[in-house]
């Protein structure tokens, strides 16, 4: 009974484990450099990643996005997810950065609607580029898995850089939702993400760390890469949970002077409200405007509802890669080149600097 029940351990073992592998993560980071086209891979400085075979490219869908299925010999395929490239529409997708809620019905046109939820909280918001780019792709990946389920696949590795990364997290949180639905309950996943944008708020942060919780997600991030920092982070009171001091500073300063509450309120209205008219103006250019361009190149789109709101924050398990001493003598600052510490070389040097190769 004994070797029998230690047969059976082995068998239902599964490679992928928890927690940040600099192993695994150079290898994903290998794959993710890999989605330029076939013919220019002999041209790359990136080694094609050992044990890993792409085995599927998906078509081009909605602002230039595409995403590659790779396999390996321990039956843990791989979900890479490309980033931006250089086309208007690909930086039309990132400059899209209205919010619309984490659970609901994004219209992509032309019939197609993309029936989503990726978080719990109600108050959870996220990029809606990105989701532009999440509901376009996700019923393909969906039937891949159930593709690769059938032959005894059921863990996923999710890699993607810069936007790649951001709509990886996204597509996280989505297949954690959809599992017992349309994807089998028992896939596992893990996700990085390297040099990658903020995705939502606060709630929407709260939620994909709680369910990627004990090391099934990492947000990989060069100290010096400006990507990470953005998009603008906008916060006034209403994105603030209800019961916080703000909202009444004359029961927050009982007992003060009359004269003191009255000047309290006064200075919290005043910052509220040039708060919400920033907000505003960012809305305007980064919501409206950006989404009357985005309807010009994605034929079919219809104009959306956004929340009134910005307060974009960061998620994921931080993986932090501050540059070393010799860092500057290969990556130097360079102002004609935005890209100089934020391309996969920049992150490749900083990881075996500080997770050498074993």
């Amino acid at each position: 009974m004994f070797f029998a029940l230690a047969l059976a351990a082995v068998a239902n073992a599964r490679p992928l484990q928890p927690g940040f592998n600099g192993n695994e993560f150079r290898k994903m980071l290998s794959i993710s450099s890999h989605q330029s086209d076939t013919a220019a891979w002999k041209k790359m400085w990136m080694p094609y990643p050992i044990s890993y075979e792409l085995v599927y490219r998906s078509p081009v869908t909605a602002l230039d996005n595409r995403w590659d299925l790779w396999t390996s010999r321990d039956s843990v395929d791989v979900i890479s997810i490309r980033g931006t490239v250089g086309s208007t529409s690909s930086w039309l997708e990132n400059f899209y950065a209205g919010m619309i809620p984490a659970m609901g019905t994004l219209d992509l046109g032309k019939g197609n609607k993309f029936v989503y939820k990726i978080a719990e909280d109600s108050s959870a918001l996220v990029h809606i580029g990105w989701m532009i780019a999440l509901g376009s792709m996700a019923p393909d990946i969906v039937a891949q898995i159930q593709k690769e389920y059938a032959k005894g696949v059921k863990d996923y590795l999710i890699i993607g850089h810069s936007q790649g990364g951001a709509i990886g997290f996204l597509l996280t949180s989505y297949l954690y939702y959809e599992k017992g639905k349309s994807i089998p309950a028992d896939i596992r996943i893990k996700t990085y993400g390297s040099g990658m944008p903020k995705p939502g708020n606060q709630y929407y942060a709260y939620d994909f760390d709680f369910i990627t919780r004990n090391g099934w997600a990492f947000r990989v991030v060069n100290t010096a890469d400006w990507v990470p920092e953005v998009p603008f982070a906008l916060q006034a009171l209403d994105d603030l949970n209800p019961g916080n001091p703000f909202e009444d500073m004359g029961r927050l300063m009982k007992g003060a002077p009359w004269i003191a509450k009255w000047y309290a309120r006064h200075l919290v209205k005043k910052m509220n409200r040039s708060a919400k008219r920033t907000r505003k103006k960012f809305s305007k250019y980064l919501a409206r405007k950006t989404g009357e361009q985005v309807r010009n190149r994605f034929e079919g789109f219809p104009k959306q509802k956004y929340a009134r709101s910005l307060n974009y924050v960061a998620c994921g398990a931080p993986i932090i890669l501050p540059p070393d001493s010799d860092y500057s003598k290969f990556y130097p600052d360079d102002p004609t080149n935005i890209y100089r510490h934020h391309g996969f070389g920049p992150y490749l040097y900083l990881l075996n600097a500080h997770y050498p190769v074993r």
